[in-house]
């Protein structure tokens, strides 16, 4: 699985305004919800529940929040960049900055946990941390993720 096949530019969001959990959900779920006609509050719902399990914040500045969306048909994602930052609960508890949400239907149990670990491994490379909050655009943050997944073997 290749992050160009859950991430597509329309859902890559170079400046996040929300201060809140909720708020930055909302960002990252509205061009999910829009592009794959899933109502926006069940995504937004679903995110929560599973923050209220144990945040999805990793460390060195990520999150990777994920659910299961019912009527799903894919793994889908949605990467947005918060120059301010947040505080997401995270491990280290230091402030967010680079947020990458999946989706998964409801019976992806084994697809989910690769797209999970794909995403993990990706932006667990400090460079490539670095050259996101460096980058002005979406595009170019859709173009340096899709760059930098080629180079990791499946």
């Amino acid at each position: 699985m290749k992050i160009a096949d859950i991430l597509s530019p329309e859902c890559v969001i170079s400046d996040l305004r929300g201060a809140t959990k909720k708020e930055i959900l909302e960002e990252l779920a509205l061009p999910v919800s829009r592009i794959h006609r899933i109502n926006l509050d069940e995504i937004v719902s679903i995110l929560m529940a599973r923050e209220q399990l144990g945040s999805t914040g990793m460390g060195d500045g990520v999150a990777i929040p994920h659910g299961k969306v019912p009527g799903l048909k894919d793994i889908v994602g949605a990467l947005g960049k918060s120059a301010k930052g947040l505080d997401f609960d995270s491990i280290d508890k230091k402030p967010c900055h680079i947020f990458f949400m999946l989706l998964a239907p409801s019976t992806f149990v084994t697809q989910h946990l690769k797209a999970l670990a794909r995403v993990a491994t990706l932006l667990k490379d400090p460079s490539l941390r670095h050259r996101i909050m460096e980058s002005s655009s979406a595009s170019e943050i859709h173009h340096l993720l899709i760059d930098h997944d080629s180079t990791i073997e499946d």
